[in-house]
């Protein structure tokens, strides 16, 4: 299993709104290292959802559903659909991220603009730690 990040802003597609959606595809993505991390996403991956802009930050998991498919607007793009899995216990600010020695190399800190962004185990668990979720 790999783990990921996704991005977004909450007043276009929000955590409670994913929540309520059950199931969702992720579209819009228009960078290619972005792209390249949707398509080397397997069903079962999971992935911190992370609203940017307004709240910055983590706040919740979901889970890759169905792997890559066309954008039907544009066969050069790809969708992932996910479902969400748990709300966190406290959402994990960018700041609390940036602060901690042991996520330095964490692509939320190092490519900040990348809206779609592989997350490792230990930063993983790290991640969950702060959330209270271990």
């Amino acid at each position: 299993m790999a783990y990921w990040l996704i991005k977004s802003e909450p007043f276009k597609y929000s955590w409670e709104q994913f929540l309520k959606d059950k199931k969702t595809f992720w579209d819009g993505v228009r960078n290619y290292g972005a792209r390249n991390n949707l398509k080397a996403m397997k069903k079962g991956d999971l992935a911190f959802f992370y609203h940017s802009n307004e709240g910055v930050e983590i706040v919740g998991i979901a889970e890759v559903v169905k792997e890559h498919y066309p954008d039907p607007e544009d066969d050069r793009w790809v969708l992932v659909d996910f479902k969400p899995v748990k709300t966190l216990k406290n959402p994990v600010k960018l700041a609390q991220v940036k602060a901690d020695d042991r996520l330095q190399d964490m692509d939320l800190v190092r490519l900040g603009r990348l809206s779609v962004q592989t997350v490792k185990p230990k930063e993983w668990a790290v991640v969950l730690e702060l959330a209270g979720e271990k």
